[in-house]
């Protein structure tokens, strides 16, 4: 026993971000951030906070299930960008939604959303919830250098959520983690001890583009490969694989590699940039309400990020 997903909803801010309005503070045009990344536009918080984002998508992810939240035995968050370290932001959407279950964060950055459907399976697993909250939410503008045209052009905010039942629709995964902080990392703010000498260093992502690269492709391909084999199925079984939206060219690769044609991977990175742990449930909304997946669809959901970490799942919808 595991879970069915019954329920979807994302958030994302009101405020859009052309690449041409990039271009006025950074030294980018459209045509390079489009070449080189895929991203057309994307929303950026004005007032709102990760919290803010989570518990909007959350709403309408409830709304969508037809459950209520005094129904609901477990909220999970994933995040690296809320504000507070405490408490999490899954404490405080639980408050806001008037919940009264177990509720936690963690941080796996842009693997996160699928960590977290791991979570649940095994809550589902041993009987003791029958319905949950997940929920990935990224106020990335508030951790990325605005003054770095290689970071800031990818990036987006918004929060994406689904609701779990007891059911039989998580088929398999995978994980794989690799400790890793020269590719990908955001560092803390360090303090104000007069004991530690360690210097502060900037506290906003910093990534090797290049080798983010050739991590992403790989863990794509290998995770679809290894997933595939596992339950002896073919990239024809698969309705979409529903992949992190950090790149289209990461995503393109990862397509003629898997010679597969292009339509078989769900991409709005276009429209929303990477909003790191949010971008998959984001993906599975949009699906959702638009009608492209059905009742016994199964779903090829990968993501890869900071840790370094990659994980992948199938699903039956």
């Amino acid at each position: 026993m595991n879970f069915n997903i019954i329920g979807t909803g994302m958030y994302v801010p009101e405020n859009i971000i052309t690449n041409d309005d990039l271009a006025k503070i950074v030294d980018t045009s459209d045509e390079w951030i489009t070449q080189r990344v895929g991203v057309r536009q994307r929303h950026i918080c004005v007032n709102e906070t990760a919290e803010d984002l989570a518990f909007h998508a959350a709403e309408r992810a409830l709304n969508n299930s037809g459950i209520s939240p005094d129904e609901l035995d477990l909220i999970l968050v994933a995040t690296v960008s809320g504000e507070t370290v405490s408490p999490s932001v899954a404490c405080m959407v639980q408050k806001r939604l008037g919940a009264t279950c177990m509720a936690f964060d963690i941080n796996a950055a842009c693997s996160a959303f699928i960590f977290l459907l791991e979570t649940a399976a095994g809550f589902f697993a041993r009987g003791t919830i029958k319905k949950a909250l997940i929920i990935g939410t990224e106020r990335m503008s508030r951790i990325i250098d605005w003054t770095d045209r290689s970071t800031c052009v990818i990036m987006g905010d918004g929060a994406g959520a689904v609701v779990l039942e007891e059911g039989s629709g998580y088929l398999s995964s995978t994980f794989t983690v690799k400790g890793d902080d020269t590719v990908i990392k955001i560092p803390q703010f360090i303090g104000n001890s007069p004991f530690f000498k360690l210097e502060q260093e900037k506290p906003y992502l910093l990534m090797n583009g290049q080798e983010t690269f050739k991590f992403a492709v790989n863990a794509i391909c290998g995770d679809v490969e290894k997933l595939l084999e596992q339950n002896k199925l073919t990239l024809a079984d698969i309705k979409y694989i529903v992949p992190h939206q950090a790149n289209k060219r990461i995503i393109d690769f990862a397509s003629k590699r898997l010679g597969v044609e292009e339509d078989k991977f769900f991409v709005n990175i276009d429209r929303y940039g990477n909003t790191s742990s949010a971008s998959i449930p984001i993906a599975l909304d949009e699906m959702n309400r638009e009608g492209l997946i059905k009742s016994g669809d199964l779903l090829l959901l990968s993501a890869f990020g900071g840790g370094l970490a990659n994980a992948s799942c199938i699903i039956k919808w």
